[in-house]
């Protein structure tokens, strides 16, 4: 059971580049969110024609957008804040993610602070770990 399916309202992406489907839970240590990349991404047409995968750095911003949605959801910062991927790192790709594949993003809150976001996420496709990183945000505004 979702808490919510609108990530528009949590997220400035828009689709090609918004990656996340639903938030599954998400509390004050981190959240598991959704997202099935279809035959239809944009970046299959390219990468590869033949053999179609999921680039890496497009899991690694899978699961940025998905801790940044789950904090939006749970009002942690000002309504139109920005979070702007400022490092990433420990970045481990170990199973590739194809057309179809419905990816599981396991989010940890590392350090949340009214000007920064640290984070470290998990991507699952089923029982295979697909990918891991860490990252920090700075959080900005609109305005």
């Amino acid at each position: 059971m979702s808490v919510t399916k609108d990530i528009e309202s949590l997220l400035p992406h828009r689709k090609p580049f918004l990656f996340v489907d639903e938030i599954i839970s998400a509390d004050e240590k981190g959240s598991v969110s959704e997202h099935t990349f279809t035959e239809e991404e944009f970046f299959f047409k390219g990468h590869f024609p033949q053999y179609p995968v999921v680039p890496g750095v497009i899991l690694v911003e899978t699961m940025a957008q998905a801790g940044g949605a789950a904090l939006s959801f749970q009002k942690t910062f000002a309504e139109g804040s920005l979070f702007f991927l400022a490092t990433v790192d420990k970045v481990k790709f170990r199973h590739q993610v194809r057309p179809g594949d419905k990816v599981r993003l396991e989010i940890t809150n590392l350090r949340v602070s009214p000007k920064m976001i640290k984070q470290a996420g998990k991507a699952w496709v089923g029982e295979n770990l697909a990918a891991e990183a860490e990252w920090m945000c700075l959080v900005g505004s609109s305005n």
